[in-house]
């Protein structure tokens, strides 16, 4: 076990056993995968969400081996309505849910000039990076709420840049780059709009950027060479989760240091705008019910 490792590990000493479950998003691989396995360490059940059967099953396969506990669940985020079906899945089969971690998502690509979309129609990174996480914290609220004091946690990022309202699914002058930071931008508006709505139901909700440039697939496929490793960057989740633990809410984590994220991110202006943006774009899969921050 290497010093990195060794830190991960001591990370969790002294925290309770959780009696609610633990929903890990894009849990087949780099960090997801890791904090998946830090997660069952400190004796939760978690519950592996991937898009690839044989993927999902091997981390759950793994994670049982080594005594602890998981379940599979299956769901391409890049589909709205299917991040939806996960939720209310997740939700029937688990009442209460104690932990929430948004970190399924998708950087610039290998060209970062090449504009991708969603299943539905939606420019890629704001769908799964942002518009998915939305779908599914509102479809768990319910089992969060009676968890009684349960987290959600959003995987952010140190670069945000603010969503254009004229042009929210940049189709003028493309950069995947900067699309991954609006993108990012948005999920820690959408930590900080939510936060005290839900502080009422007993929910912690925060948003870490984990580490920089880490040895992941999503930082490979850039182009860029990595900067730090997948243990540094999941002994600063755990370091969040443990903050929200001891009661910590709408906050912003640069690694592990209380930080500040990009300042519109925390104006109510912005906020407002791109709740109104975003409930127009998730509707269509969220149905009659409507959008419930």
């Amino acid at each position: 076990m290497n010093r990195q490792e060794r830190r991960v590990e001591r990370s969790g000493e002294g925290q309770p056993r959780p009696d609610a479950p633990a929903l890990v998003t894009g849990a087949t691989s780099g960090l997801g995968r890791s904090l998946a396995r830090a997660l069952a360490d400190r004796g939760w059940t978690v519950l592996v969400h991937g898009r690839d059967e044989g993927r999902c099953a091997e981390v759950v396969d793994e994670l049982r081996a080594a005594g602890g506990t998981a379940h599979p669940y299956l769901a391409d985020l890049s589909s709205l309505r299917e991040t939806a079906e996960l939720g209310r899945k997740v939700a029937a089969e688990h009442p209460s849910l104690g932990l929430l971690v948004n970190n399924a998502g998708v950087g610039a690509g290998r060209d970062s000039r090449r504009r991708e979309v969603s299943r539905d129609g939606h420019e890629l990174r704001l769908a799964v990076n942002y518009l998915a996480p939305v779908v599914l914290t509102h479809a768990l609220r319910s089992p969060l709420r009676a968890a009684g004091s349960a987290q959600v946690l959003n995987i952010g990022s140190i670069g945000q840049s603010p969503v254009d309202p004229e042009d929210v699914q940049f189709t003028r002058r493309y950069d995947g780059m900067e699309a991954y930071t609006r993108s990012k931008f948005a999920l820690a508006a959408f930590t900080f709009t939510i936060a005290e709505e839900y502080a009422a139901d007993g929910i912690r909700v925060n948003c870490v950027h984990p580490a920089n440039y880490m040895d992941t697939t999503m930082v490979t496929e850039a182009g860029v060479r990595p900067w730090s490793s997948v243990a540094e960057g999941t002994a600063a989740v755990l370091h969040a989760v443990d903050e929200g633990a001891r009661g910590a809410s709408g906050q912003y984590y640069n690694e592990s240091r209380r930080a500040k994220a990009h300042r519109l991110a925390y104006d109510a202006g912005t906020q407002r705008r791109l709740t109104s943006l975003t409930d127009r774009l998730i509707a269509p899969a969220e149905g009659a019910s409507g959008p419930s921050w």
